[in-house]
């Protein structure tokens, strides 16, 4: 059962987001080392922060799976990362985000900014369900989703899913696309 999720979510969100992204190729950039452990967790929180009012964050089986949007035209500002993280990470987040936001489409969009399910539940198609209401409200809204993926191997799941690669890029010495999907 796919849900919005509310803030009493919080704690088992970013806990999913810290298990499934401890290989990501972007996270263990922005995060190196040990930092990973005490930060990934403070920025997954600030993401979810700034989306769950809006009612763009998505839950499948109590948060074991989550799908974080960004709705088209202006939502919540974002708070800059040296409010948050430290100097140097925030740098980090600032620089790589520079260099994938010129290459987002300047159309309104649905921006799925966060898919992250617990590895302990991998398997059961709990992401692909979770981010279906987002591609929903794109669909009614009438215009395309986008996400950026820095992991070849998530390419291949979403392009199964109905994702069309828009552009492949260099962002922060990673690879990183840029994916879009019409709608269902």
């Amino acid at each position: 059962m796919i849900t919005h999720a509310t803030p009493s979510d919080r704690a088992r969100v970013i806990t999913t987001f810290v298990n499934a992204f401890a290989t990501d190729p972007v996270l263990r950039h922005l995060f190196p080392g040990p930092s990973y452990a005490e930060q990934a967790p403070l920025f997954a929180g600030h993401l979810f922060d700034r989306r769950v009012a809006a009612g763009t964050v998505w839950i499948a089986e109590g948060g074991a799976a989550v799908a974080m949007w960004d709705a088209p035209g202006p939502g919540q500002p974002w708070a800059p990362p040296s409010s948050y993280l430290p100097a140097e990470t925030a740098a980090r987040v600032a620089a790589y985000d520079a260099e994938i936001h010129p290459h987002l489409p300047e159309e309104p969009h649905w921006y799925l900014g966060v898919l992250a399910c617990d590895p302990a539940f991998a398997g059961r198609r709990l992401g692909r369900a979770v981010m279906e209401p987002g591609l929903r409200r794109a669909t009614a809204d009438g215009v395309p989703a986008v996400l950026e993926t820095g992991t070849s191997v998530n390419v291949g799941i979403y392009r199964r899913s109905g994702w069309t690669v828009d552009a492949q890029i260099l962002a922060g010495g990673i690879d990183a696309w840029i994916l879009r999907h019409p709608g269902l």
